[in-house]
């Protein structure tokens, strides 16, 4: 998709290509505010926009929140991050990235960084909202979460190796399966939720962003974290997660 094209938005939103579990998540996206999604409880970092001294300090990004129906139910498009980048090295993460002079919108963004890093068709995508901007004050960056429908699947997988090192799509009973939920604590203070699936450690902003959204449209019924352990522990734990 060329910078200067708006991503599909019209048969997401406007409900008759939805499957029903995705319907209740489109009608919620508008509404939503960033009392909603309580970004600073329980957190080492503030993640709002507005928050104190965020103001001029942050590049934008976005990242596109993939949904879809799949063989085994709704699932969701991830990435493993290549092991040389400067920032976030080897993390699980959704398709995404900075914003280009060119791109007219955070779904432009989204959908762009999407197709170059996963071959991902943005012809096939619906997009149903986006969150509000939210910081990475360690990286620099003010992130608008982009949530879209994957309307028409298509083939993906690894576009540039310097950059992804795995594309996975990841069927949500999988993800939320009570087995596969630990409450991880990084170095620096860090601790919340992760998610052991196929060999990956989905924690931080991303589990953060997931959860949130799967929250806000009902979508699967997510256990609660009983056990906290370090991070290096919940890395090797979820190795053995690999089918």
């Amino acid at each position: 998709m060329s910078a200067g094209t708006a991503p599909r938005a019209g048969r997401g939103q406007a409900g008759g290509a939805l499957p029903g579990w995705l319907r209740p998540l489109a009608e919620r996206l508008p509404t939503v505010t960033l009392d909603d999604l309580a970004w600073h409880e329980d957190r080492h970092e503030d993640r709002r926009a507005g928050a104190p001294g965020a103001a001029g300090r942050h590049r934008d990004a976005a990242v596109l929140v993939l949904l879809a129906d799949g063989p085994a139910g709704p699932e969701v498009l991830l990435t493993e991050r290549a092991g040389t980048l400067r920032q976030h090295s080897g993390q699980v993460a959704f398709p995404g990235g900075r914003s280009e002079p060119g791109d007219p919108s955070p779904a432009a963004t989204a959908l762009r960084e999407a197709a170059e890093e996963t071959g991902l068709l943005p012809a096939g995508v619906d997009v149903l909202g986006e969150l509000p901007a939210l910081l990475l004050a360690h990286s620099g960056h003010r992130v608008t979460a982009v949530v879209g429908h994957w309307r028409e699947p298509c083939p993906v997988g690894v576009r540039d190796p310097g950059e992804v090192a795995r594309v996975e799509r990841v069927p949500l009973a999988e993800l939320l399966a009570p087995e596969a939920v630990r409450r991880v604590r990084a170095p620096g203070g860090y601790a919340g939720d992760a998610f052991a699936v196929r060999g990956l450690l989905v924690w931080g902003f991303t589990a953060e962003v997931l959860v949130r959204v799967l929250d806000l449209g009902g979508i699967g019924s997510r256990p609660r974290a009983v056990v906290e352990i370090p991070l290096e522990q919940a890395l090797a734990w979820a190795g053995r997660s690999a089918p």
